[in-house]
């Protein structure tokens, strides 16, 4: 590609993004990543560590990417623009999946039984219903899930943690389904005074 290095060993950690070799193994899950840096960094979903965090709310995340794009939540930064509809981002990846509703393209096939997908992340975790693979493990209980979202809806049992709140009553749950649930008795006793927002 020409890029140009200060170091024989920054070359050829960059042209692994060539060749797609991938030397490091996670001792975990048996994962091929193709630097150690993106060892350490999905080792951290086996580990729960999380040591990037958020200075306004607290929030905690595996890798400084991911603090810097939940930082534009707090900001307001949206630099990701879609040329087709206008609507902004506030990561890159984002914006790109996004413009696969426009183009209608689904890159992301399983092999296993054909159904293709426009996001890899939901490939993956198609994946894993022919795989049986439930990477993320409560370290209170034990029990496994298919997705981190599944583990942290489960983690409220443990934490007690209910961060969905009713603004028609105030009553609060720990799942954003229950809420929309329990909704449903302010619209059929109040149709047109409820504003209901999640």
């Amino acid at each position: 590609c020409g890029k140009g290095f200060t170091s024989v060993s920054r070359l050829n950690r960059h042209q692994i993004i060539h060749t797609g070799e991938k030397l490091y193994n996670c001792n975990e899950c048996g994962k091929a990543l193709s630097s150690h840096s993106t060892l350490i960094i999905h080792e951290r979903i086996h580990t729960g560590e999380k040591p990037c965090k958020c200075k306004v709310c607290g929030k905690a995340f595996r890798q400084s990417s991911a603090l810097i794009q939940h930082q534009r939540m707090h900001t307001g930064e949206r630099p990701y623009k879609c040329n087709e509809c206008g609507k902004t981002f506030r990561c890159n990846s984002s914006l790109s999946n996004h413009q696969r509703i426009h183009t209608g393209e689904k890159p992301y096939r399983c092999e296993e039984c054909g159904i293709s997908f426009g996001q890899s992340a939901a490939l993956i975790q198609h994946q894993r219903i022919h795989t049986g693979e439930k990477p993320f493990k409560c370290h209170t209980c034990g029990k496994t899930f298919r997705q981190s979202s599944s583990l942290i809806a489960h983690q409220r049992i443990h934490t007690g943690e209910k961060p969905y709140e009713c603004n028609a009553c105030g009553k609060l749950f720990s799942q954003r389904s229950s809420l929309t649930n329990h909704y449903k008795i302010h619209v059929e006793e109040n149709p047109l005074k409820v504003d209901f927002h999640v």
